[in-house]
């Protein structure tokens, strides 16, 4: 006996899948699974069968036809199909947990997928399936397009596939999450994601801000920005906002004395720092910086953007401490920093995804 797998759309109608299976069974064909997916054309249901040595793709999809299936689409499968759908996706899903960087190998092992690729820009309108083409939108930026010769993909794979990539990104998030950086001289804060709730928080942040510190941070001007503004810093449609907080003796959060913001747009990310006065030059801003390129690294953006004042000296200092070559453009007070990151070519990106 060997094993195979069928796929078929059969009209979503009484009697219409046991005449199928009858058919089936005529030939000597053992269904071992069956999974029925709901579709505009009809149901697609997914077959693992055990069939007759003797029988050929052909004449499996002889009898689904005869069976009233039809786009019937055939191949041989493994031992490891006999695995039922949620055990595999729980599978999947606990690589992730451990590894959330293998989203593009978890992708094409759930769907059997020839190519996996992720790109920097936002799929926006066109995420969906078409045919044996899908586009999923990855909630850290960008996108994961996938394909495969066939069968054509369905709405259910679809909404697995969102869901682990969803997954991925939460556990990135999770392991960005709060941690305590220890400065050079000794100080303590913690470091987190930013969140609607920070609002307030980062408000007073600015207050005790002097001018000089604002206006270096935003360049046009010292007066506190708008909350509607900062609102949409901390929560960014792409891209990552950090805050830096101390904590009292009794382990009660105190103030908010940083913030950091890595905004994305296409394959390139704009990066600034915030640091109240009396946390100036003690390597705070260096340390939010490095954590923005972590996850600017992890997210495939290709280089990270800076407007600084040129005589802004210590964000230049911070700058440097990365370590990485910098192009910068001059406009009059103005320098644009182009930072590139150590991300592979697109087609490199691409083949690591696609392995399993």
């Amino acid at each position: 006996m060997t094993l195979w797998r069928i796929r078929a759309t059969v009209d979503d109608r009484p009697g219409y899948l046991s005449v199928l299976t009858a058919s089936l069974a005529l030939r000597g064909v053992n269904i071992l699974t069956v999974q029925v997916q709901p579709t505009e054309q009809g149901a697609v249901d997914d077959f693992l069968v055990d069939a007759p040595d003797a029988l050929d793709a052909a004449e499996l999809i002889a009898a689904v036809e005869r069976g009233r299936g039809r786009d019937c689409w055939v191949a041989r499968s493994e031992a490891r199909g006999l695995a039922d759908q949620p055990t595999r996706v729980l599978g999947l899903a606990n690589r992730l947990v451990r590894d959330p960087d293998a989203a593009g190998a978890a992708l094409r092992t759930l769907l059997g997928a020839d190519s996996v690729s992720w790109r920097p820009a936002s799929v926006g309108a066109d995420r969906g399936i078409a045919g044996t083409t899908m586009l999923l939108a990855d909630p850290a930026g960008g996108s994961f397009a996938l394909r495969r010769a066939a069968p054509a993909f369905t709405p259910a794979e679809y909404a697995r596939a969102q869901a682990l990539v969803e997954l991925a990104a939460t556990v990135v998030r999770r392991a960005a999450e709060q941690i305590t950086v220890v400065l050079p001289d000794g100080a303590e804060v913690a470091v987190r994601p930013a969140c609607a709730d920070d609002l307030s928080a980062v408000v007073e942040l600015h207050e005790a801000c002097s001018p000089r510190s604002r206006q270096r941070r935003y360049l046009g001007g010292a007066a506190l920005p708008r909350p509607a503004r900062l609102r949409r810093l901390l929560e960014p449609s792409r891209g990552l906002t950090l805050i830096a907080s101390t904590t009292g003796s009794d382990g009660t959060a105190e103030s908010v004395v940083a913030m950091a913001n890595l905004l994305g747009e296409g394959d390139e990310a704009e990066v600034a720092l915030l640091v109240r006065d009396d946390w100036q030059r003690r390597g705070l801003g260096s340390a939010l910086l490095r954590r923005l390129v972590q996850h600017a690294d992890r997210s495939g953006y290709a280089a990270l953007v800076l407007h600084v004042q040129a005589t802004n000296d210590p964000m230049l200092r911070t700058v440097r401490r990365l370590g990485r070559p910098a192009v910068a453009e001059r406009d009059g007070a103005l320098l644009t920093l182009t930072v590139p990151l150590a991300v592979p070519a697109p087609v490199d990106r691409k083949d690591a995804l696609s392995r399993p």
